[in-house]
């Protein structure tokens, strides 16, 4: 399938252009015709580029593709005539393209799943593969229903996740605004009324000057490190597995916010796995799947490690425990849904008892960090006004 953008015009005359995809010219201007339009012109785009440009299709709108779906499909309407209704609904242009490109797909005598699997950047694999056990199995909407509480569970832990980032990242960014106040501003004009006294300056105020001079003279760098150093960082962990997997363990083992995002990843692990388990996914094409969307690499090569030993005949529980992935408390839950035969029940629950843990420990982390950061504001400024009045007070005392 190539990638082209094309301008078309509508019944009501207005000219539309957009991104599609297509087999060839013809099944272009087939796929066009599909969406209620003339074409005009059209130009293939280059590979490696983005169908949908900048737009991104939000969480929310494959939620209500799952309704609309899980709906039509609950009341005995054909997956065709559901996704036309659909489209004319859609309110997101590209969207409203993939869609289209869908109807032409399935009216070609494809699967709706082999009609998703055109579009990886808006249906991953987990999202594919239930559809296609929901389609073998007679229990699409089952499937489309568990889908929607997934997605629904996916907003909740990115909503943890941004709360767990949001508030530190503006109080340091506070702190270091005064930080950079102080040391650009205030401290050399302190330190100029210091100096004319012409009395030897103690050791902390000559320490407070040699850091004044490094920002005055350095602020640049302070400011541009930590982004090249990002840029640098993200790069080479993009173009180099060995550099990715060192980052991945590093984010791991931060003090206080690495078990926050081992939890959060071990939560999302358990459940989409449950949810595989469940729809009728094996456990070895489940374990297959979580390593691809766990995130975090060195958690991915734990569940390959822990897939293989399965693959040999070792129970998940006792892999689980070898990988050293689980707490003992998880890896006793995996073990009895084992013996019960309720794996799905028992991921479920582990999967719930991360959640509550992520929750409680971010309530925890928030309420340490408010005063750690009033702390350190405290004690620069602190540093700041005895290096500054201490030898004022030593001048005035003396005469």
């Amino acid at each position: 399938m190539a990638l082209y953008r094309y301008k078309g015009i509508d019944d009501n005359g207005k000219v539309r252009q957009g991104r599609v995809s297509a087999a060839n010219d013809v099944d272009l201007e087939s796929r066009i015709e599909d969406m209620g339009l003339e074409l005009i012109s059209s130009m293939e785009v280059k590979a490696g580029r983005s169908l949908f440009g900048n737009k991104k299709i939000t969480r929310q709108e494959l939620i209500n593709f799952c309704l609309h779906m899980e709906q039509m499909n609950s009341v005995g309407v054909p997956i065709l005539q559901g996704l036309e209704d659909l489209r004319d609904s859609i309110e997101n242009p590209r969207f409203q393209e993939v869609v289209s490109a869908m109807i032409v797909s399935i009216e070609g005598g494809k699967t709706l799943s082999e009609s998703l699997e055109e579009f990886p950047w808006v249906f991953d694999d987990i999202f594919i593969s239930l559809i296609r056990v929901g389609e073998h199995s007679g229990q699409l909407s089952k499937v489309l229903q568990n889908i929607i509480e997934s997605l629904k569970w996916q907003d909740e832990m990115a909503a943890q996740t941004r709360k767990l980032l949001k508030y530190p990242v503006f109080v340091g960014t506070i702190v270091m605004g005064v930080v950079f106040f102080l040391m650009l501003y205030l401290v050399p004009q302190m330190v100029d009324f210091i100096s004319n006294m012409g009395h030897e300056l103690p050791i902390h105020t000559r320490a407070l000057i040699i850091v004044s001079d490094f920002f005055s003279a350095y602020w640049y760098l302070i400011l541009s490190l930590p982004v090249l150093s990002f840029i640098i960082v993200k790069y080479l962990a993009s173009s180099r597995p060995s550099v990715r997997y060192y980052v991945d363990a590093m984010k791991l083992d931060l003090w206080l916010v690495g078990p926050i995002i081992r939890k959060i990843i071990l939560s999302r692990f358990a459940n989409y796995f449950a949810l595989l388990y469940s729809s009728g996914v094996t456990v070895l094409n489940s374990m297959e799947i979580s390593e691809a969307i766990a995130g975090n690499k060195k958690i991915s090569r734990a569940l390959y490690e822990a897939r293989h030993q399965i693959a040999d005949g070792v129970k998940m529980s006792e892999s689980m425990e070898n990988a050293e992935l689980f707490p003992p408390l998880v890896v006793r839950m995996i073990k009895m849904g084992e013996s019960t035969g309720a794996l799905d029940t028992a991921l479920l629950n582990v999967s719930y008892f991360y959640n509550r843990d992520v929750k409680e420990s971010i309530e925890k982390f928030q309420a340490m960090i408010e005063p750690a950061m009033t702390i350190v504001l405290g004690v620069i400024l602190g540093w700041v006004m005895f290096s500054v009045l201490g030898p004022v007070y030593d001048i005035i005392s003396k005469v």
